[in-house]
């Protein structure tokens, strides 16, 4: 539940706010006082993304502000965390290897802490930089963005801030599922088949998957829980192929668990009737 008064809800791209971070004159690059603390990203989970769809993770973060600030005047301060690889003052000043937030409000504490929500902004477009090479599926640093402002609205300083919190980035996965013959006698042999293809970020494709472990999940009427019947694994072009003796009507999925840069995939599910 929210409490306290909306203090102040920014709209920004995060072409925009990695390119403004440090242009102003290096000698405003000082102790702004403001501190950001319990930075959540994404509930804490891996961000997947996949080859052309916004992705907008969900972030949260406190504010405390310095002296002679006050959280009645949202114009007078600046403060966000972002994701970055590599330097974080040549990321955040080039806009490349940086993702910042698409915007956030937050919602006064008291006169000199407020509470933020929002969500960082992921376009895996490849004008926009954020995910052009399929290196970027790892772990990334976490950094803040500070900013005090005069009061006849000049910048009074600024500063860039590591922290230890990371997320990581996975690779979006899709997985296929084709159940054959339909119907099928009981007791005769069911032939499943599918793909599993994750993004290439590179190319903006989704290429065959190879070498990886997924499981086939079978589902009977009349219930609500699938269950692993069976492990196979992908071709050299993430195909996939198994039998299995038919016995009673349900439902088959192959799911991908993912791994430390690949997202989970799961298909859609394939009905066979048994008589």
């Amino acid at each position: 539940m929210k409490t306290g008064r909306r203090t102040v809800a920014v709209a920004t791209l995060v072409g925009a706010l990695g390119l403004s971070v440090l242009n102003a004159p290096s000698a405003q690059a000082a102790d702004t006082g403001i501190t950001v603390s319990d930075i959540v990203i994404n509930h804490g989970k891996p961000i997947v993304v996949g080859t052309s769809k916004d992705v907008e993770p969900p972030i949260s973060f406190n504010i405390a502000l310095p002296s002679g600030y006050s959280t009645s005047n949202p114009s007078r301060y600046d403060a966000y965390p972002f994701l970055y690889r590599g330097t974080m003052k040549t990321a955040a000043s080039t806009g490349e290897n940086f993702i910042g937030p698409g915007g956030y409000t937050c919602y006064e504490i008291d006169s000199k802490h407020a509470r933020c929500e929002g969500n960082l902004y992921i376009d895996p477009h490849p004008s926009q930089e954020h995910v052009d090479s399929n290196s970027d599926a790892t772990t990334w640093k976490v950094g803040v963005s500070l900013r005090l402002w005069k009061a006849d609205g000049g910048l009074k300083t600024e500063e860039l801030e590591t922290r230890s919190t990371t997320a990581q980035l996975k690779r979006a996965a899709k997985a296929t599922t084709n159940a054959s013959p339909e119907p099928v006698t009981k007791g005769k042999a069911i032939t499943v088949t599918g793909k599993l293809t994750r993004a290439n970020w590179s190319t903006k494709k989704y290429d065959g998957y190879g070498g990886r472990t997924v499981s086939l999940q079978f589902k009977a009427k009349g219930t609500d829980t699938f269950k692993t019947v069976k492990k196979s694994t992908t071709s050299s072009t993430g195909a996939l192929k198994t039998t299995v003796t038919a016995s009673a009507d349900g439902s088959y999925r192959w799911v991908y668990y993912g791994n430390s840069t690949t997202g989970v995939a799961t298909s859609a599910s394939d009905y066979v009737d048994v008589r």
